[in-house]
C-alpha cells in the first residue's frame, strides 16, 4: 500500500511538473527578426530554393525565430522565411526537406514550410514557428509556444538527425521519447506523430493555397 502511494504521489508531481512547464514558465525573450513577419510570405515561389554555397550569413549568423505571442500564440499572416538570407551548407548526413509540403494522404490539407541551413532548421506550420539546431541539445533545440483559440502551451524538445536521415523530435531533451519524426522518401516528405496512427505523405507545392494564407485556429 505505502509503493502504492508513494509511486502515486511522484506521478502526480511529475504531472505538476509538466504542468507547471506547459502553462505557468515563461517562454524566452522574443528575437525574431521585424522582417519575418513585415511582409505577405505567402506571397513567394517556394519551388525556387537558395543556393547554400556558403556565401552569405552562417546559420549562427540568424536570430532565433519564435512564434508570436499574440494573438493567443500563433501567427496569422504566413511569415516570411526565417533562414532566407542563410547560405551555409546544409549539415552533412542531414537530409535536404526543404521547400513547402502539402499532405495529400493521412492529412488532407497539412501544409508546412521547412527551411534549412547548417544544421539550423525552422518549421513552419499550422500558427506555430518551430526554430532549432538538430545538434541533439535542448539548449538548441525548440523552445516555444503553441496556441489554440483560447490558451497558450510551452514546447520544449531537442532534435537530432539520426544514421537513417530521419528528424526526431524529444520532448524536454528525453532521448529515449520520440514524439515526432520527419523524413524523405524519394521526392516527398513523410511525418509521424503519435496522434495519428498512420504516416503523413506530403507532395511539394510551389504556393501557399489561398486557403492557408491567414491562419485561425
Amino acid at each position: 500500500m505505502k509503493l502504492i502511494r508513494w509511486s502515486l504521489g511522484v506521478l502526480g508531481l511529475v504531472f505538476l511538473l509538466l504542468y507547471a512547464v506547459a502553462f505557468w514558465w515563461p517562454r524566452p525573450p522574443d528575437t525574431t527578426e521585424a522582417r519575418v513577419f513585415a511582409a505577405d510570405g505567402a506571397a513567394l515561389d517556394y519551388c525556387v530554393l537558395p543556393e547554400l554555397n556558403g556565401n552569405g550569413l552562417r546559420a549562427l549568423d540568424i536570430p532565433k525565430a519564435y512564434t508570436p505571442s499574440e494573438p493567443n500564440c500563433h501567427y496569422t499572416q504566413f511569415p516570411m522565411p526565417v533562414l532566407e538570407h542563410c547560405r551555409e551548407p546544409i549539415a552533412e548526413g542531414f537530409p535536404d526537406m526543404r521547400g513547402l509540403w502539402l499532405a495529400y494522404d493521412g492529412l488532407d490539407g497539412h501544409m508546412e514550410r521547412i527551411e534549412q541551413c547548417g544544421d539550423r532548421i525552422v518549421v513552419t506550420t499550422h500558427g506555430i514557428i518551430h526554430d532549432f539546431h538538430a545538434d541533439g541539445t535542448l539548449k538548441n533545440g525548440s523552445r516555444d509556444t503553441e496556441g489554440t483559440a483560447t490558451h497558450c502551451a510551452n514546447t520544449w524538445a531537442s532534435m537530432h538527425v539520426d544514421d537513417n536521415g530521419v528528424l526526431n523530435f524529444h520532448p524536454f531533451g528525453i532521448s529515449s521519447i520520440t514524439v515526432v519524426k520527419r523524413w524523405m522518401e524519394g521526392d516527398e516528405l513523410r511525418w509521424k506523430y503519435p496522434k495519428f496512427d498512420n504516416v503523413i505523405k506530403l507532395r511539394r507545392i510551389c504556393t501557399v493555397p489561398d486557403e492557408q494564407r491567414v491562419y485561425t485556429p
